[in-house]
């Protein structure tokens, strides 16, 4: 079982905007707050957005090795269609638009969306 996740972030604003909304709207609440970085939490599993003094400058490419995607449940197909209405206005973008919401199957339903800092999501249906 997962414990947590950590994403580096090159804006923290940005990701609380995209990552906060979508999070909110899956039933995780805000759980750890501090300057350089934020996690929301659900169940035992939380996830972390830092933007870490650390971290080496050329930013995230899904397409490099490292992270592809989170994906994550998102109810029914309706409440998958709902939140794929309404991402692009809190900073996402719908990918493989030509084949949603079966672009992982025909018996997959789901939308894959991308962040403007380049993170995936995958929001899974459960039920019709």
């Amino acid at each position: 079982m997962i414990h947590h996740v950590e994403l580096w972030v090159p804006s923290l604003a940005e990701a609380a905007r995209s990552w906060g909304w979508l999070l909110g709207e899956l039933g995780y609440e805000v759980y750890q707050d501090w300057p350089g970085g934020r996690s929301w939490k659900a169940g035992g599993a939380y996830i972390v957005f830092e933007e870490s003094p650390a971290m080496l400058p050329g930013g995230h490419d899904r397409m490099r090795a490292g992270l592809n995607h989170l994906a994550l449940h998102a109810g029914t197909q309706s409440d998958v269609d709902r939140l794929t209405a309404e991402a692009p206005a809190h900073g996402w973008e719908l990918l493989f638009a030509d084949r949603h919401p079966h672009a992982g199957g025909p018996e997959h339903y789901a939308a894959y969306l991308t962040d403007q800092q380049g993170f995936e999501v995958e929001l899974v249906a459960g039920t019709p």
